[in-house]
């Protein structure tokens, strides 16, 4: 696919999902359950093979040393069991925290109850090397480092080769959270040092929800034995059954990884990790310029915006109202997803899934002629707004 093709709407007519996922997908992807399969018999199990192989080769150069385990059920158990897998039971982990994920990593450990320190940034400001740094040399009992690649709450792209230099320096692990960012920003084992990272079904790679997957080291996996904290959730043990059988341990979501090849697969023809990262450039330049256009303030400065999802900050005129802008939105095709940030308010626009730069010329028409029907002057944000995204430079 070209910057000049234009994707098709919905042939059911709902809504685009502006989200992280769960997101709009491709009518072959919604085709492709619409047959039922033994998670036993011979043609799942190639499916399984497929999926595995597929999600590798997606790491690139580098990905011979790594295998792939497929989790059953949200991204957030695939988060769990990598965390109980390879994180261990008598050494710190440190979570580097800047969000809502960073957050639930820290709350998975403690419900594990394994040892860990926390780098709060915050709601936005990145971790940084030197932080990192400072803290393993301060700290010989951390073993482990988790990074959220993108963390959605803000949409910031956290600096990922920065992080995994500085642990690598120290002689640490790194684990990685690369739910929203895998498949469309490059996760590279021949530039980053890492020993295992997760994704799930339903992000860059345009898949439904289901399942999660790990890509980890192979030595990291037949290291994990033993270490896991639940029957379910034990990637070791998911990872040995499928090396010997072919199968999942317990029963998969046939349908949903049916819809994950398809998936898959046109990933693979618009040109793998780098054709599918420039689309949702695009769709980020493009919705991010017009917004601005109509007075909008981006939560981020640019060195920062994902590709993935954009926070903007809600306008300070009292005609503005969130709730009211949402449904308004909708009623024209697009559903938005409310801000997280704790000190201002905002709204985020996700620039993933099947849509492609004229839906987000569609979304800032749209939002131009809602601003209009509320009686919104201004769409500027307010003075603190602002001067939190200062911070930002500082």
């Amino acid at each position: 696919m070209t910057h000049t093709d234009k994707l098709p709407a919905p042939k059911l007519g709902e809504p685009f999902l502006l989200t992280p996922g769960p997101l709009t997908t491709s009518i072959k992807v919604k085709e492709a359950m619409l047959r039922d399969w033994g998670s036993w018999d011979d043609d799942f199990k190639a499916m399984t093979a497929e999926l595995r192989a597929g999600l590798i080769e997606l790491l690139g150069p580098g990905c011979d040393a790594f295998d792939c385990v497929p989790i059953q059920g949200s991204g957030t158990y695939a988060v769990e069991a990598m965390l109980a897998s390879f994180t261990p039971k008598d050494r710190k982990t440190l979570i580097l925290s800047n969000g809502a994920y960073g957050k639930r990593a820290a709350q998975t450990m403690d419900y594990l109850g394994r040892p860990f320190e926390l780098l709060d940034k915050g709601d936005y400001l990145p971790p940084r090397g030197h932080e990192v740094t400072e803290r393993l040399q301060a700290d010989p009992e951390i073993s482990h480092v988790l990074i959220v690649h993108c963390e959605t709450s803000s949409g910031i792209l956290n600096p990922l080769q920065e992080i995994s230099d500085a642990v690598a320096a120290v002689g640490r692990t790194l684990l990685i959270d690369s739910m929203s960012a895998f498949g469309a920003v490059p996760l590279e084992p021949s530039h980053l040092n890492f020993a295992a990272m997760v994704s799930s079904a339903n992000k860059c790679i345009e898949g439904v929800p289901g399942f999660g997957f790990v890509l980890a080291r192979k030595s990291d996996l037949a290291a994990a034995k033993g270490n896991g904290h639940s029957l379910s959730l034990d990637v070791h043990a998911q990872w040995a059954h499928m090396e010997k059988t072919g199968q999942w341990r317990f029963t998969p979501p046939t349908h949903v990884v049916a819809a994950f090849l398809e998936a898959l697969r046109a990933h693979k023809r618009e040109g793998g990790v780098a054709g599918r990262g420039a689309r949702y450039a695009r769709n980020r330049d493009v919705l991010v310029s017009g917004m601005r256009s109509l007075g909008f303030e981006t939560l981020l400065e640019a060195e920062w915006l994902s590709p993935i999802i954009v926070t903007f900050f809600c306008p300070a005129d009292p005609a503005f109202s969130f709730p009211a802008f949402y449904d308004r939105m909708k009623s024209r095709g697009f559903i938005l997803y409310p801000g997280k940030l704790t000190v201002v308010d905002s709204f985020r626009v996700g620039c993933i899934g099947q849509m492609d730069e004229f839906v987000m010329t569609g979304v800032v028409a749209a939002a131009s002629e809602v601003l209009a029907e509320m009686g919104v002057q201004s769409a500027a944000p307010p003075a603190e707004a602002l001067a939190e995204r200062a911070k930002l430079a500082a």
